[in-house]
């Protein structure tokens, strides 16, 4: 048991490290926290989807993935365009801003389906979440063998739990705040400009 707790911890580590971060799927997640709706389903799919990806990488399937320059500038560029049109919606948005109510902390409700298809498309059409998970720590996980490999990928995939639900449910400690539309605005310009963002920097890598 003891020769599986370091890799067990590296993963953990590691998932944590590139996890914990200013990105779409984080500030996505923290939105619907704020809002308070779905936000078990939001997790929960964003925990699932990591862990598929990390699953992957850490079976192998990063070596096909890297192999495949046509798949990999797909990816790249579908997520281009998914984070420039995401960022787009978040400053129309920033021109209307809504707010909490007072009592019950909710908002003007998104259909479930749009929220479960946005919330799947942040997980895996965001070109830096899926060389993270299955390149980054495929290629590490590579590096234990048999059961360590697992232990590594279980540690992963727990960070990965453990911060999902934790800023999706620990938005409500800074809920009050947003019951101003003038702090939803400023977080629908935070959005969209860290959607652009890394838009731009997927679309033009620094040389």
């Amino acid at each position: 048991m003891p020769q599986f707790l370091s890799p067990l911890l590296s993963g953990f580590g590691l998932g944590a490290g590139l996890i914990i971060a200013i990105g779409s799927q984080n500030a996505f997640v923290l939105r619907q926290g704020l809002k308070r709706q779905y936000v078990f389903t939001v997790c929960t799919i964003c925990f699932l989807c990591d862990s598929l990806l990390i699953s992957l990488g850490a079976g192998g399937f990063s070596s096909v993935v890297a192999a495949s320059p046509l798949f990999m500038k797909l990816t790249l560029w579908g997520g281009v365009l998914f984070l420039f049109a995401y960022g787009l919606r978040a400053f129309a948005a920033a021109l209307r801003p809504g707010l909490l109510e007072a009592e019950d902390g909710t908002a003007s409700e998104v259909p479930l389906r749009q929220v479960v298809l946005m919330t799947v498309s942040f997980s895996l059409l965001n070109p830096h979440a899926f060389l993270d998970t299955v390149l980054l720590l495929g290629s590490l996980a590579g590096q234990y063998p048999g059961l360590s490999r697992l232990a590594f990928a279980l540690g992963a995939m727990a960070a990965s739990l453990t911060w999902f639900y934790g800023i999706g449910y620990g938005a409500r400690l800074i809920a009050p705040f947003f019951r101003k539309p003038q702090a939803w605005r400023m977080l629908d310009i935070m959005v969209g400009c860290t959607m652009w963002v890394i838009a731009f920097r997927l679309a033009f890598p620094a040389r």
